[in-house]
């Protein structure tokens, strides 16, 4: 009968990954943006993708209640047509 090795598992400590990740902030919050406008296309753009998506939080690394105001901003800039739906 042959032995059969066991799958061997690689532990790792939670302070070694910890280490490794480096904490991010919102990018709104360091410039303590009060309000979003949504005449502001330029600061708008940096939170779209390529194709016209909306960036999640977890991409640009915005808190809840800043990604809540980008969303509505954008929006908003693309009802009046000042930021497009789309790109193609």
């Amino acid at each position: 009968m042959p032995v059969r090795m066991k799958k061997i598992k690689r532990i790792v400590k939670k302070r070694d990954v910890l280490s490794t990740v480096r904490k991010r902030f919102c990018r709104l919050c360091v410039d303590k943006v009060k309000s979003l406008d949504y005449k502001d296309t330029r600061r708008l753009e940096a939170f779209i993708k390529e194709r016209g998506k909306i960036l999640s939080p977890r991409i640009s690394s915005n808190c809840a209640k800043h990604q809540r105001m980008v969303a509505e901003a954008i929006k908003k800039a693309r009802y009046i047509s000042l930021l497009p739906y789309v790109r193609v």
